[in-house]
C-alpha cells in the first residue's frame, strides 16, 4: 500500500558525534520525529541541523501515540522514531508502534547506529556469540528470581540494563546463584567523558561496587556457564550445605540453594546435602 515510511533511527548513547549522518538525514527530512523525552530529544535535532518538532510517545500514551501516527503514514508523511539514547525499542517504548505499521503494511526502514548492548558487550572481553539480551531486570520478587536463575543456568553471554542503585544486590544475587568465579563486565556511562568498564569475577564486582556504587547509566555483561562450574571445592560444599541445613531448610530445598551456589547438578548437590546431614 502506498503512503509514508517509519523510520527506527539510533540515536547517540551519549556522545553526539556518534550520530551516523544517515540518521541525521532522515532526522531532517522527516515530517515528524517521535521521541520517548522531547527535551531530549530537541537537544538531538538542534545538533543534527533539524527544523522538526518532537513528539512525546512513551509508556503511558504509546497506544493513542501509534494511532495518531499511523494516520500521519495513511496521508504519506514520514514518521521518524527515536529513543532517548540507542536503538529503539530495547527496553525503550515503541513495539506497538511498529507493529502496527507493519500489520497496516507501511514500510518500517531501520537507521542502524548507536546501541548500549553492543557497545558494552564488544568492551566486555567475553564471548560475543550467542549472546542473550535481557533489559532491565523484572522489579517484583518472583519474576526477578526466576530471571537471576536464568542468567545463572544459562551458556550463553547476558546483557542486561540496571539502575546504578540496584547493580550491587544484581551482583551479589548473580555470585550467589552462579559460580561466584564466573566473569562479568560492569560497563557505566559508555561513550561519555566518564566512561568505565570493569572487568572482573562476581565476587570481585560485587565487592567494587558496594564499596563505591555507580553513577550513570549501566550495562552489565555476563559471562555464559563454563564447564567448570560445577566442579566446586568439596569442602567448601560441604561447609555451604552443613550451614544451610542448620538454618532449618529441609534437604531439597537445601539442594536447590547449594547447586545454585556451587555451580553442582541438582543431584550431586543433594549427594552433598545428604552427607552433610548424616555428619551434623
Amino acid at each position: 500500500m502506498a503512503g509514508g515510511r517509519l523510520f527506527v533511527v539510533a540515536t547517540p548513547i551519549g556522545n553526539l558525534s556518534d550520530l551516523t549522518a544517515r540518521a541525521a538525514e532522515v532526522l531532517c527530512a522527516g515530517t515528524h520525529v517521535l521521541a520517548e523525552d522531547t527535551r531530549r530529544a530537541r537537544i538531538l535535532l538542534r545538533h543534527a541541523g533539524s527544523p522538526a518538532r518532537a513528539v512525546s510517545l512513551h509508556a503511558h500514551n504509546e497506544a493513542s501515540r501509534t494511532g495518531q501516527a499511523l494516520a500521519w503514514l495513511a496521508r504519506g508523511d514520514d514518521v521518524a522514531l527515536v529513543s532517548d539514547a540507542g536503538t529503539p525499542l530495547l527496553s525503550d517504548p515503541g513495539e506497538r508502534l511498529v507493529g502496527a505499521a507493519v500489520a497496516e503494511g507501511f514500510e518500517v526502514m531501520p537507521v542502524p547506529g548507536p546501541s548500549a548492548v553492543l557497545a558494552a558487550l564488544v568492551a566486555s572481553g567475553l564471548p560475543c556469540v550467542p549472546f542473550t539480551f535481557l533489559g532491565f531486570l523484572p522489579r517484583k520478587a518472583g519474576r526477578r528470581e526466576q530471571m537471576l536463575d536464568r542468567i545463572a543456568a544459562a551458556s550463553d553471554t547476558t546483557v542486561l540494563f540496571e539502575s546504578p542503585v540496584r547493580v550491587t544486590r544484581l551482583l551479589d544475587d548473580l555470585a550467589k546463584r552462579a559460580h561466584a568465579g564466573r566473569r562479568v563486565a560492569v560497563c557505566r556511562e559508555l561513550t561519555k567523558l566518564h566512561e568505565e568498564v570493569f572487568r572482573g569475577t562476581l565476587s570481585d564486582a560485587a565487592l567494587r561496587w558496594r564499596e563505591s556504587p555507580p553513577r550513570g547509566e549501566v550495562t552489565v555483561v555476563v559471562e555464559g556457564r563454563r564447564n567448570g562450574d560445577g566442579k566446586s571445592d568439596p569442602e567448601e560444599a560441604r561447609q555451604i550445605a552443613s550451614e544451610l541445613l542448620d538454618d532449618g531448610l529441609a534437604p531439597t530445598a537445601a539442594a536447590k540453594e547449594l547447586a545454585k551456589r556451587t555451580g553442582l547438578a541438582r543431584g550431586d548437590a543433594y549427594d552433598v546435602v545428604r552427607g552433610a546431614g548424616e555428619t551434623s
